[in-house]
């Protein structure tokens, strides 16, 4: 699996569970919509942060991860966010609102 693959399906599912899951859902819908950009972009920077952990603990490639914890894996893997932030308010987006 490449980072952009892990980084853009999380991003789907963490804009659907914020949308779907009853209780998280409605506290969601009460912010600001900039809080909840902010709150989004945090989580796929975490997000991310977990996936370079992982390949520089040599435990990425048991993952099946397809990143290098070097200069050109970070760069990929800031290529990797942008697609994940551009899915996550796309999901967003299209998702019913109450």
């Amino acid at each position: 699996m490449t980072s952009e693959t892990l980084t853009v399906i999380s991003a789907a599912v963490l804009s659907l569970l914020f949308s779907y899951t009853p209780g998280l859902s409605g506290k969601w819908g009460n912010l600001m919509p900039e809080f909840k950009r902010l709150i989004m972009l945090v989580l796929l920077l975490l997000v991310a942060g977990v996936v370079f952990s992982l390949a520089c603990s040599g435990w990425g490639a048991d993952f099946g991860l397809a990143v290098t914890c070097d200069k050109t894996g970070g760069i990929g893997l800031v290529r990797a966010l942008v697609l994940a932030v551009m899915a996550n308010q796309s999901t967003y987006a299209i998702t019913p609102k109450k």
